[in-house]
């Protein structure tokens, strides 16, 4: 599923992963919203279509940004996680929202979950990372 990219630079790289309307969405329900089932994230305000989430879930998959397994308390469920890739975008949505803060007319309810982030320091993102890493990859610190 991974292709070939059309150019090396690093933009190119980076838009042919996040570069439709839906990925970053995906996880930043993920990340910030702890949505870890398909169907939490297909009740996502912005109304992703089933067909669209699977193929965007199998891409980030492929590109080793999440992972799935499945869901010991449910035999037809499975939980998405983010991989130290997927983490790591945690300061890419946290400039898009400053982004939108600065130059857009924003929804408060919508954006609470990025503007602790904005407005915290070092040490509330990194506990912040740590509290990721814990529930995505098992790790404590």
């Amino acid at each position: 599923m991974v292709k070939e990219p059309r150019s090396g630079c690093s933009i190119n790289l980076a838009l042919e992963i996040f570069g439709d309307k839906w990925t970053l969405l995906i996880i930043r329900d993920i990340m910030l919203g702890n949505k870890r089932h398909f169907r939490e994230m297909l009740q996502s305000d912005e109304k992703i279509s089933s067909n669209i989430l699977t193929n965007r879930l199998q891409m980030l998959e492929a590109q080793d940004i999440l992972k799935k397994q499945p869901d010991t308390t449910h035999k037809q469920k499975y939980i998405y996680s983010l991989t130290q890739k997927g983490i790591d975008l945690l300061p890419v949505i946290t400039s898009m929202a400053q982004w939108s803060l600065k130059h857009k007319a924003i929804d408060e309810e919508s954006s609470k979950h990025t503007q602790n982030l904005i407005d915290g320091d070092e040490a509330l993102i990194e506990k912040f990372v740590e509290g990721l890493k814990e529930t995505h990859l098992g790790h404590k610190s």
